[in-house]
């Protein structure tokens, strides 16, 4: 087939597509064929437009490193980062909902014991996280793992500073005991900008949108026999829970901070006086 034009090329390309292999490849791939053609039909962009478009995802590629993860962050805020977790996380009853993993997951955070640090106590206003992981049937979940990490004072992960990876960064893994109880200190998360210096930062601008996310901490939570929980515990009262850029905000995984006014929190572990608490029950959905 020759001569092709904006009323040909579409179907053209499909054909093309009709000797592939694998079944799933040939899936994608026409999907991608059928919108991307209907997209640039509906736009109707110049040629310095598409011109632009491909230098904007170029610079995205450029921009990624080690410590940065560009795509992601182009994905995470055009919200097709949360659209894949919800369909691959269609979990029933009452499991913990799910949110998007990140850029800054860091597989080698250390092990620690219930009750460290993972902050310097002089990085913020001193917080400590008390959770708890049970089944869908209310059975705790002994030994669960937990992996934990957000970001500092001024809204830095640890990956993204000069001092690079640390004992104390605001990130490690605990396990949880055998009542699947769990706890931890830190310091209290603030809200934060994600990185804007780029290609992606350039396209909020022009979206006329703000770069912030809400102050969170991020979970993953896992154990044999069980799916694999990632998720934010976002804190209540955040100026942007309304308008995360990377929209992974739901209503039940907002949790309030409390004051703790005595010396010991309400699960009776000791903090100084005024020490935020952090509380949250995590429920893992059966794998078997």
């Amino acid at each position: 087939m020759r001569n092709f034009n904006e009323d040909n090329i579409t179907q053209a390309v499909l054909e093309r597509l009709s000797h592939c292999a694998d079944a799933r490849t040939r899936q994608i791939s026409e999907a991608l064929v059928r919108h991307l053609h209907a997209f640039v039909k509906e736009i109707e962009p110049s040629e310095a437009e598409w011109t632009s478009a491909i230098t904007f995802l170029t610079r995205t590629g450029q921009m990624c490193s080690d410590t940065r993860q560009e795509f992601i962050l182009l994905s995470d805020t055009l919200g097709v980062s949360m659209l894949v977790d919800a369909i691959n996380h269609r979990f029933a009853g009452n499991a913990t909902e799910t949110t998007v993993l990140g850029p800054f997951y860091v597989e080698e955070a250390q092990d620690l014991p219930l009750g460290a640090y993972i902050s310097h106590a002089s990085d913020g206003p001193p917080m400590i996280v008390e959770g708890s992981v049970f089944d869908t049937r209310g059975e705790p979940v002994a030994n669960a793992l937990i992996e934990t990490w957000h970001a500092d004072d001024h809204g830095f992960y640890d990956v993204q500073r000069a001092t690079g990876k640390g004992a104390l960064d605001m990130r490690a893994r605990f396990h949880a005991d055998d009542a699947g109880h769990f706890w931890y200190r830190s310091i209290v998360p603030v809200p934060y900008p994600v990185p804007n210096d780029g290609p992606v930062g350039k396209m909020l601008d022009a979206q006329g949108r703000h770069p912030y996310r809400p102050a969170h901490v991020h979970f993953k939570v896992s154990a044999p026999d069980f799916e694999t929980i990632v998720t934010h515990v976002f804190l209540e009262g955040d100026a942007y829970l309304d308008s995360d850029v990377v929209f992974g905000v739901k209503d039940a995984l907002i949790a309030k901070l409390e004051t703790v006014e005595g010396a010991t929190s309400l699960a009776g572990h000791p903090v100084t006086p005024g020490t935020a608490r952090l509380a949250y029950r995590f429920v893992l959905p059966d794998s078997r």
